[in-house]
């Protein structure tokens, strides 16, 4: 999660600022490609600033001001009443009021008006601290600063372009020449993209918490105020919208499965022969469009190079075969641009996605994975991604995911602390084996796991197990961890000692944290609390973290944790709020990824 977030352990626990270790170093990128891109991403952020602000004066146009504003006169500071409703609803009024005011037009625009400016607003402040910091790229850098501010300008990027998707759909006119793909999006849409701007925001933020210097200084002063603009961005525009349940929007036009899925793993009835063809042929009859051998034998050798040849911005499924082996790649990643990857391999154990970066080399939590996906539509399947590093060296991720409409199916996830970083937007895992110790499963996407087993294994000594660490920093984010009729079991190695080494469902990485757990199995190595504090001192009462019909000898909830946060689901209407056709909206695009899945909370 951060560089500095620890394990829940004491004497074991890593901390950057107290360590003097023999650190690999690595110098931050040069040359020729590094300035390209440089170049390429000031004149981006230029252009969308420009094009922000020609949105803003289509949208102003016909309510202009009166004719000493247009004069050049000083505008009034004192807010409207639309400006006071909207704001209102926002956790940062203050910095809500000033920067509605400073923007023109604002002082004739109706409260739904607002809406749009906030969003164009927004969009122009991020644009211009892409612009700012990407002007500091020559500064020298240790390696860990380097890493923090490496993830910042991709950060950045991936908010602008959820901003601009935003904008687009509240204004449809502002996405014209953007180059944003596939832009017009619902209600809910917009309410993922702006919480993954948020996430992003947040993550960039955590990135520096435990560095020091002038970069970080740079950076404060650059990136100040979007995380709370966003924010506000976000709080206005759920307002609007048709919301409820404290930031899980419910969406009433869904497609909820027919009674043709009897146990869950049959596929859907409505799903297209193709569909059916493509999740029943063995992957070696699947006519993909490029296939990895490490023999030679394929299209191309390696994962990279499959990757960076796939078409960018598709709306077409592109379906990459990687044929069983071993494939240890640095910085393996599905960027942004890269929509509609499918990855199919030989089968779990058979095709391997492995790597062994972590916090010790100098890079961030958000640096290490193994492989990394941010591009719209992603699909794995019959596949592992590993980690090997070991608990040693604490944050180590296995597999990054930040994709929106992300498919992750019958796939092994590997590792000990930060093995699945499920970092932002909808995903959805299926049939999957998840392995680690501390935190193992973390972020803040709307993510459902469903029917997954998820071991708990051996920490180090003085270390105890938190399966989950759900960092919702807001309460209008409609983020959380579900997991729903899955198995929480003990690796044999941690049964033989799980005396010594208590597990627990989860902890608040942030005070909105949201986690359920679902009609799952739990296991006796859980302990009978059921939860852990972050620290001494980090709220409780306005986290979010539900039980619902569990079994087994770890489900008991006599002894659980007393928090005004936490609660014991009884309804099914509030349960059924977490299932995949309400949290993640799933039942109106998982049918076209060919995975089989439950929308509700049982057939």
């Amino acid at each position: 999660m951060g560089y500095g977030r620890l394990g829940p352990s004491e004497p074991g626990s890593f901390s950057p600022e107290r360590a003097t270790l023999p650190y690999e170093t690595r110098s931050g990128p040069t040359g020729n490609g590094r300035k390209r891109k440089l170049i390429l991403l000031s004149l981006l952020a230029v252009a969308l600033i420009i094009a922000s602000a020609v949105s803003a004066t289509v949208l102003v146009g016909m309510k202009t001001e009166a004719s000493g504003q247009q004069s050049g006169q000083t505008m009034t500071r004192k807010p409207t009443q639309a400006i006071s409703r909207a704001c209102s609803k926002t956790r940062f009024q203050a910095l809500c009021v000033d920067s509605l005011l400073q923007f023109p037009g604002s002082t004739t625009a109706s409260e739904q008006d607002l809406v749009h400016i906030s969003f164009n607003m927004t969009l122009q402040h991020f644009s211009k601290a892409l612009y700012t910091t990407s002007a500091i790229s020559y500064v020298q850098m240790e390696p860990r600063v380097r890493s923090a501010y490496e993830d910042c300008l991709e950060l950045l990027e991936d908010s602008i372009d959820a901003l601009l998707r935003s904008l687009s759909s509240v204004i449809p006119s502002a996405g014209a020449g953007s180059g944003v793909q596939g832009a017009r999006g619902s209600g809910q849409d917009v309410m993922t993209w702006l919480s993954a701007a948020l996430t992003n925001q947040d993550t960039c933020t955590d990135g520096f918490s435990d560095v020091s210097g002038s970069v970080k200084t740079q950076m404060a002063i650059q990136l100040r105020d979007l995380s709370e603009l966003v924010s506000n961005c976000l709080a206005i525009f759920a307002a609007s919208a048709s919301d409820d349940f404290s930031g899980v929007p419910i969406q009433n036009k869904r497609r909820l499965m027919g009674s043709h899925e009897k146990n869950g793993n049959e596929f859907p009835i409505w799903l297209s022969r193709k569909e059916r063809e493509l999740l029943d042929l063995p992957p070696s009859t699947i006519q993909a469009d490029i296939i990895v051998s490490k023999d030679g034998n394929g299209t191309y050798k390696t994962i990279a190079e499959a990757i960076k040849k796939a078409p960018e911005y598709s709306s077409r499924r592109t379906i990459i075969y990687v044929r069983a082996g071993r494939y240890e790649e640095d910085n393996l990643k599905v960027g942004r641009k890269k929509t509609n990857l499918m990855f199919i391999g030989d089968g779990k154990g058979r095709t391997v996605i492995s790597g062994g970066r972590n916090v010790f080399q100098n890079l961030t939590t958000f640096h290490t994975a193994s492989f990394a996906a941010t591009g719209a539509g992603f699909i794995a399947r019959d596949m592992t991604f590993e980690n090997w590093a070991g608990p040693a060296k604490h944050q180590a991720v296995a597999l990054r995911v930040g994709a929106d409409h992300a498919v992750v199916y019958r796939c092994n996830i590997i590792g000990y602390q930060d093995t699945l970083y499920v970092h932002s937007n909808r995903q959805f895992f299926r049939e999957c084996a998840i392995y680690g110790t501390v935190d193992f499963i973390f972020g803040n996407a709307a993510v459902v796991l469903q029917n997954c087993s998820i071991y708990a294994r051996k920490p180090m000594d003085l270390q105890k197990n938190t399966i989950t660490a759900q960092n919702r920093k807001d309460p209008n984010q409609n983020t959380g961890i579900s997991i729903h009729a899955s198995r929480i079991l003990a690796t044999p190695e941690l049964v033989a000692s799980q005396a010594n080494f208590p597990t627990y469902l989860g902890r608040p990485w942030k005070t909105f944290s949201r986690t359920v757990y679902m009609l799952s199995y739990i296991g006796d190595h859980v302990h009978s609390r059921g939860w852990l504090e972050w620290n001494a001192t980090a709220p409780v009462d306005k986290l979010y973290y539900g039980e619902y019909m569990n079994y087994g000898p770890g489900a008991a909830i006599g002894q659980r944790v007393k928090w005004p946060g936490y609660r014991v689901i009884t309804s099914t209407v509030e349960a059924s709020r977490f299932t995949v056709a309400q949290f993640i909206y799933g039942s109106s695009w998982l049918p076209s990824t060919g995975v089989a899945f439950l929308a509700g909370l049982s057939v």
